[in-house]
């Protein structure tokens, strides 16, 4: 007997086909509303995936339908809220533990800044992790994972790259 599937089949075409038609609009104004238009389209997504897996729930009554996903929409935007939290606090207990570096002036290294940008984006990022994040070729060759020998190759050809586009005759360093 299959009762219980196509109870669960009726009510998911339902609520793909009335619920969400009817709501979205409206779960979409009320998430921009308090977290802007950026995140607002995920946290709808995420929103509906959890009304999805919690189908079986859905009441039978459009209302009360309606006011049972502006409640997931509303858990939806708590937990996004205390992740939000989260990162923040993460961020204040790095900034407080990590030294603080001085940033070169606005106008400083921007020929070199440019210079890498027009780099290949493999080359452009192996510079970067060497000269930014102060990291060793063989660190950059496990984060990227790829061999040592070819981080080495890839970092030596970005140096020559760099140097002709800076005309620059030493040695980066």
């Amino acid at each position: 007997m299959r009762t219980g599937s196509s109870v669960k089949t009726r009510r998911l075409d339902r609520f793909l086909t009335d619920a969400l038609r009817i709501t979205s609009a409206d779960l979409l104004a009320y998430l921009e509303r308090r977290v802007g238009r950026n995140d607002a389209s995920d946290l709808l997504g995420e929103t509906m995936v959890v009304a999805w897996r919690r189908i079986t729930e859905l009441p039978d009554d459009p209302e009360h339908a309606r006011m049972w996903l502006f409640g997931i929409a509303r858990t939806t935007l708590l937990n996004h809220a205390r992740g939000e939290g989260r990162r923040w606090a993460l961020s204040d207990r790095l900034r407080n533990q990590t030294p603080v570096r001085t940033a070169p002036a606005a106008d400083q290294g921007i020929e070199v800044r440019d210079a890498i940008g027009r780099l290949d984006p493999d080359l452009a990022e192996i510079v970067r992790l060497v000269h930014w994040e102060q990291l060793s070729l063989v660190q950059v060759a496990k984060i990227l994972d790829i061999p040592d020998s070819t981080v080495r190759g890839r970092y030596a050809r970005a140096k020559e790259e760099l140097r002709a586009a800076l005309g620059v005759a030493d040695r980066l360093e």
